[in-house]
């Protein structure tokens, strides 16, 4: 039994239950609180690891299509080397003509003309691709299969863009042939300077609305600056997902951080709950 001293305060029993039991409901509470906290850290820490996921896919779509886009351009500017090459060939026969050169340059404008749509639909669809990816990272209720569908039309337009530059590269092969053997090669000389110019320099591509008068309907750099400037986006568009992952993962790593902070306070605190409740009973 506890005596208590001359003088002393008196101390009953039901005092020190009330603190027992002030001070388990004030851990209880506390408990709750980092209950919560832990959830809302677990919450932000998954939300980031989609994100992250959703993150790298997107680096790994638009890796594949800066690599398209560069060896587009180095195959547009293999292209303008082999019409400099027929130039310089044909003028070594400046006086000479070649009958069958004017249908090769004719094929050829039109495969240009052909190559500036594709690159310029090209273009367009790997911006829309680069809107909706971006459109993803940030609301992911936008469907996985409208990213892929946008992505597939993004690469096969690409896709055509090389399968056309190849066939102008088989059409300079055939006007070289025909320049060596025809007897005319001054007409030659002429075309292929014409050609090399066209293909380097930028231009307006008219075509008829159906009225007597013709209207510019398309317009678009040369081959080699939009090749060039099709691989100049895709590159950026690469570094913008490339930063885009690094600042996730930074902030996902400081939210696991915090996470694993909180997780620690609670299981303190439930640990403490504990030792109290285990005391108060022993009491």
């Amino acid at each position: 039994m506890k005596v208590n001293l001359p003088g002393s305060p008196v101390v009953h029993n039901n005092d020190i239950t009330v603190q027992k039991k002030a001070m388990i409901d004030a851990l209880a509470l506390e408990i709750l609180y980092a209950q919560y906290e832990v959830e809302q850290l677990q919450a932000i820490v998954t939300s980031l690891s989609d994100k992250q996921s959703g993150c790298q896919r997107f680096l790994a779509a638009a890796g594949s299509a800066r690599t398209m886009a560069y060896n587009n351009s180095v195959l547009g500017d293999q292209v303008i080397q082999s019409a400099l090459d027929l130039r310089e060939n044909a003028d070594t026969a400046f006086n000479e003509a070649v009958p069958a050169a004017s249908k090769t340059r004719a094929l050829a404008e039109q495969i240009k003309t052909l190559i500036d749509k594709l690159i310029c639909s090209s273009e367009m669809m790997n911006k829309l691709a680069n809107q909706v990816i971006r459109k993803k990272a940030l609301n992911p209720l936008i469907s996985d299969e409208l990213v892929s569908l946008v992505g597939t039309a993004g690469s096969s337009a690409n896709n055509a863009v090389a399968l056309t530059l190849v066939a102008l590269q088989a059409v300079f092969a055939a006007q070289a042939s025909a320049t060596r053997s025809e007897a005319a090669l001054g007409l030659a000389f002429a075309q292929s300077r014409d050609l090399y110019a066209m293909l380097t320099t930028s231009d307006a591509v008219p075509e008829r609305d159906g009225t007597k008068e013709t209207k510019t309907l398309f317009r678009g750099g040369s081959l080699q600056e939009l090749l060039h400037t099709a691989y100049r986006q895709a590159k950026t568009n690469y570094d913008d997902f490339e930063r885009a992952m690094m600042i996730t993962t930074a902030q996902l790593n400081e939210a696991i951080a915090d996470l694993n902070k909180a997780q620690v306070r609670l299981r303190s605190l439930q640990a403490g709950l504990a030792a109290a409740s285990a005391a108060a009973l022993a009491s």
